[in-house]
């Protein structure tokens, strides 16, 4: 590698850890600003939970250091959501000298998409799943057994639900990318809406706990969003421009 060819690189590595130094510097201060508040936090992220379990139970801590850790923990999530559109614009000012112009003209419309999917995954997943998968748990234990969920486990189930239907609400965009890179045309994607379903449920089966009412509430959504995103591709296709240098 000549020395013409190593400075455009080092250029480009300084550049990109400059924006994930700023990235790491924005997440910390947020974080920081969210801990006073973290016990709150928990307690609005629990509500679905809290509010279906059988009288006169509650939440347990089975680890010595897991009240002050779970509370901490989430937060610093919600500051990772809170700081997704920032990441997202520090990736798009690193991209985008890079892009043709047909190419800038869609990836921002996508960038904004995905964060929007992203976010509407994750309000569906407190809004509509949580209550009802909770409600289902808190109804299915055995005479005798009390159902006092562990708060480090309801940690990790929360964010496993959380981040699996934010990305499964990114089917529309991945869509519409394969369509708009040319690595599939909209026939061929049509013509899998058969495997896609089929697809839609083992991910649902995958990705929630073993209950048919989450893996259905994560996968039809799917399904619908895969429709969607079929729908929008063909429109964008009708306006894709041709190729030409930014």
């Amino acid at each position: 590698m000549t020395q013409a060819t190593t400075e455009p690189l080092v250029m480009h590595l300084l550049e990109l850890r400059r924006r994930l130094l700023r990235v790491v510097v924005v997440l910390v201060v947020l974080a920081g600003a969210l801990l006073g508040f973290a016990n709150d936090i928990y307690h609005w992220f629990a509500a679905p939970l809290l509010q279906v379990l059988p009288e006169g139970s509650q939440m347990i801590a089975t680890e010595v250091a897991s009240p002050f850790l779970t509370p901490f923990k989430l937060t610093v999530v919600c500051a990772f959501f809170i700081a997704i559109p920032y990441v997202l614009m520090e990736v798009w000012g690193f991209l985008a000298p890079a892009l043709y112009r047909h190419e800038k003209r869609w990836i921002l419309p996508l960038f904004f998409s995905s964060l929007i999917l992203f976010y509407a995954g994750i309000a569906f997943a407190y809004f509509v799943v949580f209550p009802v998968i909770f409600a289902f748990f808190s109804l299915q234990s055995p005479e005798g057994v009390a159902y006092t969920p562990d708060i480090n486990q309801f940690f990790n189930t929360v964010m496993k639900l959380f981040f699996a239907f934010g990305f499964a609400f990114q089917v529309p965009v991945l869509t519409l990318v394969l369509t708009l890179t040319g690595a599939m045309d909209i026939q061929q994607i049509s013509k899998k809406r058969p495997y896609v379903i089929v697809g839609c449920f083992i991910v649902g089966m995958l990705l929630t706990p073993p209950d048919p009412i989450s893996q259905a509430m994560m996968a039809v959504p799917m399904w619908l969003l895969f429709e969607i995103g079929v729908l929008v591709s063909r429109l964008a296709l009708s306006f894709k421009p041709s190729d030409a240098k930014a």
